[in-house]
């Protein structure tokens, strides 16, 4: 996966290559399809949601350029696999899930694989971010939003980035936003399809 999937398509951050060897991703799928974890593809894993495909999960890490300190806000903790990862190149990760039967798999899966020291999973409204720990160094929205919530721009730390898709309901553009002081920029990173973003900042 790290070599055919990642590497050659163009994933060069070594520290999130690492990190996508390390994370068992076969555990973080429903058992029927363990066989195929590591496939390019998304994975249904019930509720209408999906594990994003590897190349994603590898690509929206590596646009939040982390170093190994930052403290790092994730919605849509789905089964907790992009969690682990980022728990991996982040000093601490809250992920947040609207799903309640989602949020307590994604803290199952992390604790029996290990991978919960430093992920907290919160059941709730993703799309209007998480106050106590505001700000955030970065930001990971895994679920397409029809427009960037303000809620999310408010809680990223000066010098941060926020990772999201942002478009239609289908399809979508993974922008990258960087705060600058009062300033933010955008920019894209690529075309994408993920599942609609629920909540009251995103779609109703």
């Amino acid at each position: 996966m790290v070599e055919r999937q990642l590497r050659k398509r163009g994933i060069r951050d070594e520290r999130v290559l690492a990190a996508m060897a390390d994370v068992p991703r076969e555990a973080f799928v429903p058992k029927n399809e363990a066989r195929d974890a590591y496939r390019d593809d998304p994975i249904q894993i019930g509720y209408g949601q999906t594990i994003s495909q590897p190349f994603m999960t590898a690509l929206m890490a590596e646009e939040l350029a982390l170093a190994g300190g930052e403290i790092v806000l994730e919605i849509g903790a789905g089964s907790g696999y992009a969690a682990a990862v980022l728990g991996a190149l982040a000093a601490r990760v809250i992920t947040i899930e609207i799903v309640p039967e989602l949020a307590e798999l994604a803290r199952l899966n992390l604790q029996r694989t290990g991978r919960g020291g430093n992920v907290e999973v919160v059941e709730g409204d993703g799309s209007r971010g998480y106050l106590p720990l505001a700000p955030y160094d970065g930001i990971s929205v895994a679920a397409g939003a029809p427009d960037i919530p303000v809620a999310l721009l408010q809680q990223l730390k000066d010098g941060g980035r926020l990772v999201i898709p942002v478009g239609g309901w289908l399809d979508q553009e993974l922008r990258v936003v960087t705060r600058c002081g009062s300033k933010i920029e955008s920019r894209l990173s690529t075309y994408c399809r993920f599942v609609p973003l629920r909540g009251g900042e995103g779609w109703q």
